[in-house]
């Protein structure tokens, strides 16, 4: 995809993001509550596509198309690397909380 000067600064914007609750504020605000489902459902593929889960039981649960979870693979497998580079991080920020950091009273 190549980018324009707006493109960058939305970037930038993201970046800047400081914590769940900024990030989360934003998004709002940026999109409308049906683009927020559209994309916490195709993070969700990507993430049941990384766990080897069959594309029936991703339809089911995410009520996705099996067209875009098709579509969702392909560039979880040969995208830019963004899926899996932030699986990845996800992964090793995970084990490194659960196996260093006690659990924060709720």
């Amino acid at each position: 995809m190549k980018s324009n000067n707006n493109t960058e600064k939305l970037y930038k914007a993201i970046l800047s993001l400081k914590n769940e609750n900024e990030c989360k504020k934003f998004l709002r605000d940026l999109l409308t509550e049906a683009e927020i489902k559209e994309f916490t459902n195709r993070w969700k593929v990507a993430q049941m596509l990384d766990e080897k889960v069959q594309y029936d039981v991703i339809a089911k649960e995410t009520g996705m198309s099996s067209t875009t979870i098709a579509r969702i693979s392909k560039w979880l497998n040969n995208g830019m690397g963004g899926y899996k580079l932030m699986l990845k991080r996800l992964k090793n920020n995970s084990n490194k909380n659960h196996h260093h950091t006690p659990l924060a009273a709720v």
